[in-house]
């Protein structure tokens, strides 16, 4: 009998992305391009806050969007409604981004225009976490409704970001959610994590959002 050949697939496709992420990083460091790569789980308000994002940061630096669903164009419509550019990427089935779908967007704009661009990538907490998608910064969104033991139950995603944004904590008065063991199991994964408090329904803690990326961006393209 012919011996069977074990080709490992994931192994090869993730180190052909780490090279593009690693020369698209290169690439927008010349250009003096910030790509932060928002990630959460669906419904936790990504849109919203790039929203309120664009609202406090459009006056100081140039922005664009790089939004990604499995379909539909519905957050890209809301995002060009403030005026910043706006493109869509459609994965048509894939449930995260990598180096060469988000290469492939970045290629829409005119990157020498813009100082700022954030991914909304695909809303999920498992495979976006494993593709690094050339992103200058990592950031994510853990709401209030979703419970506080997800650091548990998703471990990758809460070490590979460098910013958690906690998120409708409105709804905190009216859950059992813990803040506190959150921030324990948080910090234990990734102690150099930033984590903000915010409600992007009433506003609470968006200048502190909006000023930790102002101060990486500002750092970044100096």
């Amino acid at each position: 009998m012919d011996t069977i050949r074990l080709i490992e697939i994931r192994e090869d496709i993730l180190s052909d992305n780490q090279t593009l992420a690693s020369e698209l990083k290169a690439d927008l460091k010349n250009r003096k391009t910030f790509l932060l790569n928002l990630m959460s789980s669906p419904g936790s308000g990504k849109t919203s806050l790039i929203l309120k994002t664009i609202e406090k940061l459009k006056g100081k630096f140039r922005i664009g969007v790089l939004e990604a669903d499995i379909d539909s164009m519905v957050d890209a419509e809301k995002v060009a409604s403030t005026g910043v550019q706006a493109v869509q990427l459609k994965t048509g089935g894939f449930c995260h981004l990598d180096a060469s779908m988000v290469k492939a967007g970045l290629d829409a704009f005119d990157l020498d225009s813009l100082d700022l661009i954030i991914i909304e990538n695909v809303g999920n907490l498992v495979c976006p976490a494993e593709f690094d998608t050339g992103a200058i910064r990592n950031a994510m969104i853990l709401s209030v409704p979703e419970g506080d033991d997800k650091p548990l139950k998703y471990p990758l995603m809460f070490s590979v970001c460098n910013v958690l944004v906690v998120n409708k904590i409105d709804y905190l008065a009216s859950s059992d959610f813990d803040m506190q063991a959150m921030k324990e199991r948080v910090k234990k994964l990734n102690p150099g994590i930033a984590i903000l408090e915010v409600s992007s329904k009433t506003g609470v803690g968006i200048d502190e959002w909006a000023g930790w990326l102002e101060g990486e961006v500002a750092a970044f393209i100096r």
